[in-house]
């Protein structure tokens, strides 16, 4: 079987930055054992698989070692690949994913913009070893709170440098009792930044995330009271996003350009 694969870097509009995601464009659904092949294969944070069913695609994705519930950066990338290089006609695409419905993508000035479900956090008890699972260098810094939704932790800082500076222990991290870790604070030049640490799904630092923003952005619009919110991952490869608060959903918009096309022999 030959499968039409692209490597596209998602929120970023030049390669080597950004987040790059696999997506496998499929005529019909492999097993879930050889979709979970072919990421470990790809070894992306994550790979998209895609099945057209008329004018809706299906959609799920895989990290090297799990399917994931809501992936936005392979989303980002599923979209741009169908819009950019497969000339889709219309003016949105819909996705539809196993586990979180309906997903639709927009093409807006040359950004591609996601309509995604918004995820309120709760304040939750800091977990023993947080702080030094984070490996906070800087003297006297500390999460000044500390946030829960879903699988996922969330803890804030006071300040840009804080994250930056982080140099986080994956095994701790590990161990704590959540999927991932996702650390942020208010930004410099733009609204808020932030970094995120998933060891437990076999990726130790994400270089840019959008479903963490599906949290970020409710978060952080009541924090700076503004709707609009622009947002950059301080990762090593680091990724711009521009995000909108719309009560139950958020809109989560960035670039993507094409690094490699090719086929996968399976």
């Amino acid at each position: 079987m030959k499968i039409p694969f692209y490597q596209v870097d998602a929120f970023t509009s030049k390669v080597f930055s950004g987040n790059p995601a696999g997506v496998c464009l499929l005529q019909e659904w492999l097993s879930d054992a050889t979709m979970q092949a072919i990421a470990a294969e790809n070894n992306l944070s994550e790979t998209a698989f895609l099945v057209q069913r008329k004018d809706v695609f299906e959609l799920t994705w895989f990290t090297p070692v799990t399917e994931v519930a809501l992936c936005g950066h392979a989303t980002l990338a599923s979209a741009y690949v169908l819009f950019e290089l497969r000339k889709w006609p219309e003016e949105e695409i819909i996705f539809q994913t196993r586990q979180s419905g309906r997903l639709v993508v927009e093409e807006q000035d040359g950004r591609f913009e996601m309509d995604f479900p918004a995820r309120l956090p709760k304040p939750i008890k800091p977990p023993k070893g947080l702080t030094k699972a984070l490996g906070i260098e800087m003297p006297g810094v500390k999460p000044i709170e500390v946030l829960g939704s879903k699988e996922d932790m969330f803890a804030v800082l006071p300040d840009e440098a804080s994250v930056r500076s982080l140099k986080p222990n994956i095994e701790a991290l590990s161990e704590l009792d959540c999927r991932g870790l996702c650390v942020t604070a208010k930004g410099d030049k733009v609204d808020f930044v932030s970094r995120f640490f998933a060891p437990a799904v076999g990726v130790a630092e994400d270089p840019v995330t959008g479903s963490t923003h599906c949290v970020l952005t409710p978060y952080w619009a009541k924090v700076l009271g503004k709707k609009d919110l622009h947002a950059y991952q301080v990762s090593k490869r680091g990724g711009e996003l521009f995000c909108r608060n719309r009560g139950e959903r958020v809109r989560i918009a960035g670039s993507a350009t094409l690094y490699l096309e090719g086929t996968i022999s399976v």
